[in-house]
Parts: structure tokens; C-alpha cells; sequence
């Protein structure tokens, strides 16, 4: 008994390799920290890290099994998503190091450094949990550090509020959660979703505690993932924060969320031997489908009433950012290949586009000091190729063509209209109707309104531009040439352990 432990924790650490890269690095700039207190090098070894972990996730790519007696499991769905939070990471890193509000104070920033890599583990780690144990864990883990990040530039009053904000929501909602995870439990007697899953295949389910129980657990994930109505802390959190963690926090943050929120559903109340068509066919008595459903519709659409009403480009960017949360939560209802694929193709995107908008909106913060929508009158004239860039990512939220997000947009409705749900297909067309009127008064300010062309132009570093470049360039090329991402995606769900 104790040699098949042994074997087993060695070789599953094997398959630990990209995980492990992690946190070796989290260890060193810690080392780091105490020794050289350099915050370049701080960076640079975590971009590194973060560099080799990419490589050792692309050495698994294709491998499925699970890990340390099924706990975890190593399959090209969890690989996706980490790769979406590694390049979240890296990205991060760089918009740190461009970013006045975290260099303006005479300190050191290693706990800056430690505290996005441990975020990172966690995440990595709930992207391929499978044990509902593991799973509090990892969002724990990564919840920690968030809060703190939140809160990191402390001497502004709206970061301190952010970050106390956050930890209050996070408890009530990881309350709610590890609730819901002791019924389960209660009710099958294991913590692996694989075993729950074979237990109510066997001996049916308890619909009224299922459902109880599913609830809570499902609430904890949509507060990760900014659903109405676990979204209140969003807004508050997103403004108040540090530009470089607001998006890391609405890409991601919201990544690990879904990551789990499928597999969970997916292989819990499954039935994964049935030749039925009809995905939620184990738990056909309850109408999950339509839970779900519902809080995407109420998602979307209050993320963009609200976006609306917002004069703060930061505040109207979390809005918005909880209502692409709706939108993805359509390829979750449908939960066939096609809608999981969805998803996966629509982050990929999203992640350009959006991490695009919130670097150009650091960058106009340091030269105008502000972050209000009036500020943004006339400055394309005076950073036209930023303002050029910003233009680009804001048609491409919007979702309109030639653009990566009309490719999401077109892949994830074209999944809920193939899966029979045409009125929420419907519903998600005219949400995003709705939100160009938000995204074009953005567009408008910068070029059109209090044009003045005898103010100075603003100067930005030819590296920051690059910057940006490098996510504008693929956020057009890939609305002309998404063949590699869908085959990418779809190659990622077909490999999908229980699928």
C-alpha cells in the first residue's frame, strides 16, 4: 500500500512539471527578494518562469491522465486555460512594468511579484482540479492573493476600499461554497467528481438536495466568474485596483472560474455513457439548463444597462467585462462540444482584446491623470496610434467584423442556435447591439468630441507601443484567420476527460 502512494506521487509529480516551474519561480524571487531587492530582476525571473512553464505545457499538450490518486487531472481542456492564465501572467508582468501607479512609491515591489505568481498557482491548479477539496483550496489560494493585489497601491483610498470589499464578497461566497460542498459529500460519501458522478449514475439522485447543494457550490464559481447576482464586488474591485490587476482579474481570474464551473458540471451530473443527445440528460429532472441560462441572460444584460450610465472608462470596462461573462455562460447552457469549444475560442479572444483596452487605458491615465470619459475628448488626436489601437479593441468587444471578437461572437452563437436555444441566441445579439452605444461613446470622445489640434501631442516609449502592437496585430489578424484557435479548441474538448 505504501509503495503504490510512493509510485504514485512520483509519477504524477512528472506530469507536475508545469505547476511545479511555478512555483519554483515564486520561490526564487522570494530568495530574490531578500537578496538582490531589484525589482527588474524581480521581473524578469518571473517572465522566465512563466517561459518555462509555457514550455513544459506545451510538452504535455495531448496528455491525459490524472494525478496524486485523482485529485487532479492533466488533460488538453485544463492545458488551455493555463495556457490563457500563463499568457495572462506574462502579459501582467509587462503591463507592470510600464505602470506609474505601482513604480511612483520609493518601495520594493518582490511581494507584487510573489503575490501574481501564487495567484497564478492557484489558478493553474483549479483549472485542473477534481476533488472538491482541491478545488477550495485553489480558489482559496488564488483568492488570497487577489485580495491583497486589490488592495495593493494602499495609500489611495478607492484601493483600500477595493480590496476590503473583495475579501468580504470572497468569504461569503467560499462560505457558501465549501456549504454546499458537505451535502454533497453527505449525500455520496467521496470528494472526487468522478466518483459523485458514478454514484448517482448508480443510484439516482436526490433532486431537491442536488439542487440545494449544486447551487451553492455553482455559486462560489459565478463569483469568480462576475454572474449576477454574485457580481456586486466587481465594479468596486475593478476601479479601485491597479490597472495591471484589474485586467488580470476580468481575464485570468474569470478563466480559472469557467475552467472549473464546466468540468465540475460536466462530470458530476453527467450521465458520460449515455448515447443521448441531450447533454444534461442525467439531471433532465431539474431544470439546470434554464438556471443557467437565466443567469446569463440577467448577467448580460445588467452588465451592459449599467455599462450605459458609467462616466469612469474603468468602471465601464468591468461592466462590460460582467457582461462577456454572460456571454460565455451561453456556450455553458448549451454544454455540448460545440458550446464548451465556444468558450474556450471566445477567452482566447478575449483576452487580447481586453487586456488590449486596459493597457491603452493605463497608459492615457499617466498622461491625462484620469480615467473619466470626458478626460478622453480630443486625445486621439494627441496619441493617435494608441487611440488607433484602443479603437480596434473596442470594435472588437463590441464583437463586429474584421475583428477576433465577431469570431467569438459568431462561433459562440452559432453553438446556442445549433444546440436549439435560438431566443437566447436572440437575446445575446441584441445585448450586443446594446453595448456598442457604450463602446462607441469611447470611440467618439477620443476622435471626435473638443477636437483641438493645437494641443502638444502626448509622447508614450516605443517598447509600450509594442506593447500593444502585439496584441492589436492578432486581435485583427485572427477575425481573418481563426483556423489554428478553433482546431486548437476543438482538439481541447474532444480530448475533455469524461467527455
Amino acid at each position: 500500500m505504501y509503495d503504490a502512494i510512493v509510485n504514485d506521487l512520483i509519477n504524477s509529480l512528472g506530469f507536475f512539471k508545469p505547476e511545479l516551474a511555478l512555483l519554483s519561480t515564486f520561490v526564487l524571487v522570494i530568495i530574490s527578494d531578500l537578496v538582490v531587492k531589484n525589482n527588474k530582476v524581480n521581473a524578469i525571473l518571473s517572465i522566465i518562469g512563466c517561459v518555462i512553464t509555457g514550455i513544459f505545457l506545451i510538452m504535455q499538450s495531448g496528455l491525459t491522465t490524472d494525478v496524486f490518486n485523482n485529485i487532479a487531472a492533466v488533460d488538453p481542456f485544463a492545458d488551455f486555460f493555463k495556457m490563457i492564465i500563463l499568457i495572462s501572467t506574462v502579459l501582467v508582468l509587462i503591463m507592470s512594468e510600464f505602470s506609474e501607479e505601482l513604480h511612483r512609491r520609493d518601495v520594493w515591489m518582490g511581494e507584487y511579484y510573489m503575490l501574481v505568481l501564487g495567484m497564478s498557482i492557484g489558478m493553474f491548479l483549479l483549472a485542473g482540479a477534481s476533488n472538491l477539496i482541491l478545488i477550495y483550496l485553489a480558489v482559496e489560494t488564488m483568492s488570497m492573493s487577489s485580495y491583497v493585489l486589490a488592495g495593493y497601491t494602499k495609500e489611495i483610498k478607492r484601493s483600500s476600499e477595493a480590496s476590503l470589499k473583495y475579501v468580504i464578497f470572497g468569504s461569503l461566497s467560499s462560505g457558501i461554497m465549501v456549504y454546499g460542498m458537505s451535502i454533497m459529500f453527505g449525500m455520496t460519501g467521496s470528494l472526487n467528481i468522478y466518483e459523485i458522478q458514478s454514484y448517482f449514475m448508480a443510484n439516482g439522485l436526490n433532486e431537491l438536495a442536488v439542487f440545494i447543494s449544486g447551487l451553492m457550490i455553482i455559486a462560489g464559481f459565478a463569483y469568480k466568474i462576475s454572474a449576477v447576482p454574485f457580481h456586486f464586488w466587481t465594479p468596486d474591485v475593478y476601479e479601485g485596483a491597479p490597472v495591471t490587476i484589474t485586467a488580470y482579474l476580468s481575464v485570468a481570474s474569470k478563466a480559472a472560474g469557467f475552467a472549473i464551473f464546466i468540468r465540475f458540471i460536466k462530470l458530476t451530473f453527467f450521465d458520460s455513457i449515455s448515447a443521448t443527445q441531450d447533454s444534461w440528460n442525467m439531471i433532465s429532472n431539474l431544470p439546470w439548463d434554464y438556471v443557467v441560462a437565466l443567469i446569463a441572460i440577467i448577467t448580460m444584460s445588467l452588465g451592459n444597462m449599467v455599462a450605459l450610465w458609467q462616466s469612469n472608462v474603468k468602471r465601464l470596462l468591468a461592466y462590460s467585462s460582467i457582461a462577456h461573462a454572460g456571454y460565455l455562460l451561453m456556450g455553458v447552457v448549451v454544454m455540448s462540444d460545440s458550446g464548451i469549444m465556444s468558450v474556450l475560442v471566445y477567452f482566447f479572444f478575449y483576452l487580447l482584446m481586453n487586456f488590449g483596452a486596459f493597457f491603452v487605458v493605463m497608459l492615457f491615465a499617466h498622461k491625462i491623470g484620469s480615467e473619466e470619459l470626458d478626460d478622453y475628448e480630443g486625445i486621439g488626436y494627441r496619441a493617435p496610434v494608441l487611440a488607433t489601437f484602443m479603437t480596434i479593441f473596442l470594435i472588437s468587444l463590441t464583437g463586429l467584423p474584421p475583428t477576433a471578437g465577431f469570431v467569438g461572437k459568431l462561433v459562440l452563437f452559432g453553438a446556442v442556435i445549433e444546440g436549439g436555444w435560438y431566443w437566447l441566441a436572440v437575446i445575446g445579439v441584441i445585448n450586443s447591439v446594446i453595448s456598442l452605444f457604450y463602446y462607441a461613446k469611447i470611440i467618439r470622445n477620443m476622435w471626435v468630441r473638443k477636437v483641438d489640434n493645437g494641443k502638444p501631442a502626448f509622447s508614450f516609449s516605443y517598447v509600450s507601443q509594442f506593447v500593444v502592437l502585439i496584441l492589436a496585430v492578432p486581435t485583427i489578424l485572427f477575425g481573418l484567420f481563426y483556423g489554428p484557435i478553433l482546431r486548437w479548441a476543438e482538439l481541447s474538448v474532444k480530448m475533455f476527460m469524461g467527455n
